[in-house]
């Protein structure tokens, strides 16, 4: 299929590619000259709030028969995971706290709660993703490989199917995820040796394993104890304590299990309102032939878009509304892109570039409606913004 949009690429000039490469350049390499203890401090607290949010939210489901405690402590809890898979997993796994050279904090020492391992995690999403994004055929997260979510996709049957499993997929978003790390295409085309299928395979049984222990397991027969033995210290029978018992690993079950799922349905609807808006373009591999650098900034550039919100909406999207900053600068400390961002609009406007931007249910509602009717056959490219013209006054 032929593209009936053109890429802004087309109306730029090779020296003004190349100019606009040095200005992004720039950007990052001052960003980085000047990082420091204000940067350390962050990702510290980051980290410390998550644990005593993970321990509160515990704590508090220990008394999760009683309605308004299950509620606070699934809230918590949810809380807990979505700032630690987003904000902290997320960014330090790309490498954004390796200047610190802090051995905890760093890319290649740190694992997450999420059922990817890290190694296939980092080359999925790090290498492959980041250095081909948005080029069909090459880029493995247009769509999952499960997914038509661009006109130029060649639509098969089982895509009808898609509405369906983009909300199992939403769900269950970090397995879908680990899943789609050990690469599909590889698997279909048995290009994958089997000694590394199998290794991969073994790295997500021990996730799989640990999460299950940890969430199903061990912290509901936790509450059982403690909801049991409060009800002997009461001088209940033991047939009322084990009544008590099996109730609260019940109710503390169910609350691992909905903060897992909306830490899921939470991480997905900002990895989908960042990629694959009706804003953003994908190439073909002919378009990004001998791409220089400042090619390379530019698709980054079009190929993601934000997602507006509060100070608050950014920490626990892992900073990820500012979608284009990230893909600019993938290494970068995450609280360092509502600072830059000013600077990167400024580089659209001269060169005349659109500055994909928008809010959280708008972009949610493009994405779902490109999901619905790419389901069938046909479709084409929808509209793209014009060059970024500055804030409205």
């Amino acid at each position: 299929m032929t593209s009936t949009i053109e890429s802004p690429l087309a109306h730029l000039t090779a020296e003004q590619i190349e100019e606009l490469g040095t200005e992004f350049a720039a950007i990052h390499d001052e960003v980085f000259a000047e990082l420091g203890d204000r940067d350390r401090r962050y990702i510290v607290s980051m980290i410390e709030m998550h644990r005593r949010l993970v321990v509160l939210g515990r704590l508090v489901l220990l008394f999760s028969r009683a309605k308004p405690a299950w509620v606070a402590g699934t809230a918590t809890l949810s809380l807990a995971k979505v700032l630690e898979n987003m904000e902290i997993g997320h960014n330090v796994m790309h490498g954004q706290w390796d200047w610190m050279n802090d051995p905890q904090i760093n890319s290649s020492t740190w694992d997450w709660d999420s059922a990817s391992t890290p190694a296939a995690w980092k080359h999925s999403h790090n290498y492959v993703h980041h250095t081909y994004t948005n080029i069909r055929g090459k880029d493995k997260d247009l769509g999952y490989e499960i997914m038509r979510i661009d006109p130029h996709q060649k639509w098969y049957p089982i895509y009808l199917l898609q509405p369906l499993y983009n909300l199992l997929l939403a769900a269950f978003f970090e397995w879908g995820v680990a899943f789609h790390d050990l690469d599909m295409e590889a698997l279909r085309t048995r290009s994958k040796p089997m000694k590394q299928l199998k290794r991969e395979l073994k790295g997500m049984a021990s996730k799989a394993r640990s999460q299950i222990v940890k969430d199903y397991v061990a912290f509901p027969l936790l509450s059982a104890a403690a909801a049991a033995g409060g009800s002997l210290g009461r001088g209940r029978g033991r047939a009322a304590a084990l009544e008590a018992g099996r109730h609260a690993f019940r109710a503390t079950l169910a609350a691992d299990f909905s903060a897992n799922v909306l830490r899921n349905v939470w991480a997905y609807m900002i990895i989908f309102c960042g990629h694959f808006p009706d804003q953003t373009y994908t190439f073909s591999e002919e378009e990004v032939e001998d791409e220089t650098r400042g090619g390379f900034y530019v698709r980054q550039l079009l190929g993601a878009a934000n997602i507006e919100g509060s100070p608050l909406f950014h920490v626990i999207s892992g900073n990820l509304g500012y979608q284009v900053e990230h893909h600019l600068y993938p290494d970068m400390p995450s609280t360092r892109y509502g600072e830059i961002a000013p600077r990167v609009r400024a580089i659209c406007e001269k060169y005349e570039l659109p500055y994909n931007t928008g809010p959280l249910f708008k972009q949610l509602g493009t994405v779902q409606r490109t999901i619905l009717r790419l389901a069938f056959p046909g479709g084409k490219p929808r509209p793209k913004p014009g060059p970024y013209r500055g804030e409205p006054s």
